[in-house]
């Protein structure tokens, strides 16, 4: 695992155990809630295990977040201004980069905390698949824009091809895989309208 994405197993540690603590759940209620085994809750909020994107998605749902706000918190850490101490401007070289440890999927946070949307940038291997429940798509309205390569998306029963410059606005939840069925890599960026945290 690259240093780049080592400090974020801890900050998601800690964002996951402080959203359970929040509602005032132990690790049986959010392993029922999210489907996720009350063995990896507490292997992923002690910082001993990575959670992969679909994991994430299933607490994130469970939590009536999106994964895009769940790994925002992570990412925000101390919530303090970039490294070149300009608040709202932010290097590639400073940004960090979580990565999911079963496809390769990384995830880099381009907007902070106060703006009013979220935009990430994605980048998924060749021959990666990552599905989510509908449940993770319950809070929010959200576009996915290709910047570079293929993306095979699965909304619900229906699936779309998508290419450079293209963009999908997501609709009401459904479960939903992306995909890249070629040989090169997926760049593509999710833009997230912020609503009223639950």
């Amino acid at each position: 695992m690259s240093n780049i994405v080592d400090p974020l197993v801890g900050r998601i540690a800690n964002r996951v155990h402080a959203e359970r603590e929040r509602r005032g759940w132990t690790l049986a209620q959010l392993a029922e809630a999210s489907g996720v085994s009350r063995a990896m809750i507490n292997r992923i909020e002690r910082g001993e295990s990575s959670p992969t994107a679909v994991v994430l998605g299933k607490l994130s749902a469970a939590f009536q977040l999106s994964i895009a706000s769940l790994l925002a918190l992570a990412e925000d850490g101390d919530g303090t201004a970039g490294p070149d101490g300009a608040a709202g401007a932010s290097r590639r070289t400073g940004t960090a980069e979580w990565q999911d440890p079963a496809t390769g999927y990384r995830r880099r946070q381009i907007t902070g905390p106060d703006f009013p949307a979220e935009v990430a940038e994605i980048r998924l291997p060749a021959g990666a698949r990552v599905p989510y429940p509908a449940a993770a798509f319950a809070f929010v309205r959200q576009v996915v824009w290709v910047l570079d390569g293929r993306l095979t998306f699965h909304d619900g029963e229906r699936c779309h091809d998508l290419g450079p410059g293209d963009s999908i606005e997501l609709g009401e939840p459904a479960e939903r895989v992306f995909a890249n069925s070629t040989g090169a890599e997926c760049r593509y960026a999710v833009i997230l309208a912020r609503g009223a945290r639950p």
